[in-house]
């Protein structure tokens, strides 16, 4: 009922404050994927970059959005569903026409997925989506970094837990840590540093955002902001600053759509990334895994991500949180002994997946065994036999009393993969199967 609320007085504030438009035009996107009746797609862009506030967006050509999430909204089933779209994602980019400004226009081939918006705005960029993902876009908003800053500034600051300390110069962030409240800055800073990011990848920093955008909603549901209506203006205005929608997202259409999620909860708020792999011509880019992904945007297409409950799922695993060892207590260096290339970076997001941490991923040095082993070091035999279990037809376990917490992964002769992971990984009507989360589960105790 909040949400609805704010969305409602938000559409009935957008004259007042102003809301800019870029041209979308989906009738010249060709085959288009079928609208699926009660779902409303949404692609979220954002972007550290702006043209300036009485400039024509036409000149939004020149931008390369940081942030691409495609949100799906179930009004029939109240449910909503984020897949981020990580940025740096190797994919083929439909024929984009140079609009007026500073697009370049673009015939057509595989290029980095947020290049669609440089060679022809916004509009690119949905067609891009719309054809790799096969998700019906209805709408699509723009914000930019400097406008979530003033964001979380106007709703006081988020609840956030910080595991590690974070120094990181480029993104302009230092922070002790622990849990503590953030305001703008330091959660842009934390938002968009690769050091505080898990391996220091765009991933990591994806999960990083997913936390953010979970703490953000529990703080806007609270009841203080949407209760106070001076609160309430500042987080409009924050908002509607840095915000620019297609033309066709009118405030009818945001009202209706307000009316139709009042009853949506936290706990069927789910955030998933759409899985990847290292792309084999340039491994600092990635391609989707093929058949996982694909899985992951028919199921959001298709509306079956979006009615699931988080917190039932939440439940139904409790019985066992007390049994023994979890994938989620196991960290593990995997190390690639197979001589194909590029085989760790592949198998490290199927092993995050399962719910393990990977902790790096290189070649061994001091074991080369000739079979797939799990070494570990003393009492971790049980999260040895976690891990093995999860390798396709198993693995060795072998005990090193060097070894510490860290379980040692060696890929060797006769390596077939993660069992459930890849092609034939289930039918993908699972958030917590993809690695996913929800934005009722409670990310502010470092416990």
């Amino acid at each position: 009922m909040l949400i609805a609320s704010s969305l409602v007085v938000y559409a009935g504030y957008q004259n007042v404050l102003g809301i800019d438009t870029a041209d979308v035009d989906p009738d010249g996107w060709g085959d288009r994927p079928a609208q699926v009746e009660g779902l409303h797609n949404i692609l979220l862009l954002g972007t550290d970059e702006r043209a300036g506030d009485n400039a024509s967006y036409n000149e939004l050509n020149g931008i390369r959005p940081d942030v691409l999430v495609i949100v799906s909204i179930d009004v029939d089933e109240g449910g909503v569903t984020m897949v981020n779209l990580p940025r740096d994602t190797m994919v083929e980019i439909p024929p984009c026409e140079a609009s007026e400004g500073d697009g370049a226009g673009w015939g057509g081939g595989v290029d980095q997925l947020n290049h669609a918006m440089t060679y022809g705005g916004m509009d690119c960029q949905g067609n891009t989506v719309e054809t790799i993902s096969g998700i019906h876009l209805d709408h699509m908003v723009l914000v930019d970094f400097a406008g979530f800053e003033h964001i979380v500034d106007s709703i006081g600051g988020i609840e956030m837990c910080v595991p590690e300390p974070v120094d990181d110069p480029k993104a302009h962030i230092r922070l002790d840590a622990g849990e503590q409240r953030l305001n703008g800055e330091q959660a842009l800073g934390l938002a968009r540093s690769r050091d505080s990011a898990a391996n220091g990848s765009d991933l990591g920093r994806i999960e990083n955002q997913q936390r953010m955008m979970g703490a953000i909603l529990r703080e806007v549901t609270s009841g203080d902001i949407l209760s106070k209506p001076n609160n309430l203006i500042s987080f409009l205005d924050s908002v509607t600053d840095s915000l620019t929608t297609d033309n066709g997202f009118t405030v009818d259409k945001m009202t209706e759509l307000a009316i139709s999620i009042r009853e949506v909860d936290l706990g069927r708020m789910n955030m998933v990334t759409a899985p990847v792999e290292d792309y084999p011509v340039d491994p600092n880019k990635v391609q989707f895994q093929e058949s996982a992904a694909q899985g992951l945007f028919d199921s959001v297409a298709a509306g079956e991500l979006t009615a699931e409950e988080g917190a039932e799922g939440d439940d139904d695993s409790g019985d066992d949180s007390d049994v023994g060892v979890e994938p989620s207590d196991v960290s593990v260096l995997l190390l690639n002994n197979t001589g194909v290339d590029g085989l760790g970076a592949q198998v490290e997001p199927l092993l995050s997946e399962e719910g393990f941490t990977v902790t790096d991923t290189t070649n061994p040095e001091l074991r080369v065994p000739e079979v797939t082993t799990v070494y570990h070091g003393p009492d971790q035999a049980e999260h040895a036999e976690i891990l093995a279990a999860a390798v396709e037809g198993g693995a060795e376990v072998v005990e090193e009393p060097s070894l510490g917490e860290e379980l040692e992964l060696v890929m060797s002769g006769g390596w077939e993969g993660i069992a459930g992971a890849g092609g034939g990984s289930g039918d993908g009507s699972s958030i917590e199967d993809l690695g996913g989360t929800n934005a009722a589960e409670d990310e502010v105790s470092c416990d």
